[in-house]
């Protein structure tokens, strides 16, 4: 085989590889749940202290 086509399918084996790890790390992520968006307000935080 040329060096090319080896570089091709070396690179296009490392494509897939990452392709398929940022699916699983998209579908762990979606698995935990909904997305709760932070508190905007700080008061019922401090109303437990106080």
């Amino acid at each position: 085989m040329d060096r090319s086509k080896v570089v091709a399918i070396v690179t296009g084996a490392i494509s897939l590889l990452l392709a398929i790890a940022y699916l699983v790390l998209v579908q762990f992520l979606d698995f935990r749940g909904e997305m709760l968006p932070a508190p905007q307000d700080l008061s019922t935080l401090m109303s437990w202290y106080g």
